[in-house]
Parts: C-alpha cells; sequence; structure tokens
C-alpha cells in the first residue's frame, strides 16, 4: 500500500495522503452519477474535486472526467433530442468561458475557493426559486434574450467551476422537451462546450501531464458512476435522491468558503 501511495504521490496530484484519494474518488463517482440522469450530483462534485485538489487545479482537472462521461453519455443517448438546441446557446457559452478564462487566470487558489463555494451557494439557490415559482420563472424564457443570457451564464460558470449543469436545465425546461430528447441536447450542448474549453485550461497550466495521470487513475469510478447511477434511478425516486444530495452539497459549499 506503501509504493501505491509513493507511485500515487510521484505521478499524480494525488499525494501519499490517503485522504484526497477517497474525496477524489468520490468526486469522480459523481461525475458518473451525474451523466447517468441524477444531475443533482454535479455540483457535489464540484465541491469534493476542489476539497482534494485545491480550487483551481481541481477545475483542469475535472475536465478530461467530464469530456469522457460526455462522450459515454452522447453515445447512449444519440438518438434523443438533435443538435439544432444547442447551436442557439453556442455563441454566448463561448464567449463566456472567455470571459470565465480572464477571471480564473488573475486569481488564486484561496480567492477560487471562495469564488467556488459562493458559486455553488448561488446555484443551489437558483434550484429552489425554479422548484419554487417554475411558472412564473419559465414565462421568462419568451424573451429574445433569453438564450444569450443562460448561454453566456452557462459558459462563465462552466469555465469557472465547471457546474453549469442548473444553467442548462432551466434553458431545456423553456423548450418544453420530452425527457429523452431533454437529455440527448443536454449531453451534446456540455460535450461541444466541454471540447472547446480544454485549451483554455491548458494554456492556465491545469491540464498538464500529472492531471493527465490522475484522470486515468480517478477514471473507472466516473464509470462505476455511470452503471451505479443506472441502478439507483430505477430504486430510489430521484426526488429524495436529489435532497439529500442538495444538503451535503450546501455542507461541502461552505466548508469551501469559511
Amino acid at each position: 500500500m506503501t509504493d501505491v501511495f509513493a507511485w500515487l504521490s510521484e505521478h499524480t496530484l494525488l499525494g501519499a495522503d490517503p485522504g484526497p484519494l477517497v474525496l477524489a474518488l468520490l468526486g469522480a463517482l459523481t461525475i458518473g452519477l451525474s451523466k447517468s440522469g441524477l444531475s443533482g450530483t454535479a455540483t457535489l462534485s464540484v465541491v469534493l474535486m476542489a476539497q482534494a485538489f485545491g480550487a483551481k487545479p481541481s477545475v483542469g482537472l475535472v475536465l478530461p472526467l467530464l469530456i469522457a462521461a460526455d462522450l459515454m453519455g452522447y453515445l447512449i443517448n444519440r438518438h434523443g433530442g438533435s443538435w439544432r438546441p444547442v447551436w442557439s446557446m453556442v455563441p454566448p457559452a463561448m464567449l463566456g468561458v472567455v470571459i470565465g478564462w480572464f477571471f480564473l487566470d488573475q486569481i488564486d487558489n484561496t480567492a477560487a475557493r471562495s469564488v467556488i463555494g459562493w458559486l455553488t451557494l448561488g446555484l443551489l439557490a437558483f434550484k429552489l426559486i425554479l422548484d419554487w415559482k417554475r411558472q412564473e420563472f419559465l414565462a421568462l424564457t419568451e424573451h429574445p434574450l433569453f438564450s444569450w443570457i443562460m448561454g453566456l451564464t452557462a459558459g462563465v460558470t462552466t469555465m469557472l467551476a465547471n457546474a453549469a449543469g442548473p444553467v442548462m436545465t432551466v434553458y431545456l425546461l423553456s423548450k418544453h422537451l420530452e425527457k429523452k430528447d431533454h437529455i440527448g441536447v443536454f449531453v451534446r450542448f456540455f460535450l461541444f462546450i466541454n471540447l472547446f474549453k480544454v485549451p483554455f485550461s491548458a494554456d492556465l497550466g491545469i491540464i498538464n501531464g500529472r492531471s493527465l495521470m490522475t484522470n486515468l487513475v480517478l477514471l473507472p469510478a466516473v464509470v462505476g458512476g455511470i452503471l451505479l447511477g443506472w441502478q439507483i434511478l430505477q430504486r430510489i425516486p430521484q426526488k429524495s435522491f436529489e435532497w439529500l444530495l442538495f444538503g451535503l452539497t450546501l455542507f461541502a459549499a461552505l466548508w469551501l468558503i469559511f
């Protein structure tokens, strides 16, 4: 076991302490869960990875894992949805990525922890408002600027914290898609935008050889999360499961900030 941790410490971003490895494996597992259809797990993965690796490095480290999960999700859901609803959000989302890249380059790891923590709290509050005033909120989606605002917000949040899932969910709710088409468009958007983010993350130095080796170590947990998520969806009410995750994510976000 000592040799294993020595190898991890030498070749990956995981040190000799088993604590970060446990957090990272849980974070990778929740990435898989989120791509299986349990979307509420995505925000939890953000804070787990930030605790395991530091806020700023975690943004780049998580990206290849998300792309691998997006590819699997696209292959599974390629017959649902189409690329057409994606394209209206792509230009503002690309602009949002550039804005997020600029700000991420300016802040240090301590500031990044606070940004990710507060951003997570904002997304949790967003979920509560949407659940409470869903119909009233969705009435705003008829405005011509809605796609641009959602796209820009998704681009900034995904570059700063890989946390644009709730934003994209609101946009897709406004399209009144069937569940199969909703998931198909969702995975298409994130496959495109996550691939677009790669050169920006590499430019910041948060994707590098050691981070990619760490991805190889964690990838089996992502696959395991996808398989586990399918089983959970068949056995546990999704709403109850996601409220449990809401509480865990709230705790983790406060942990990041304070």
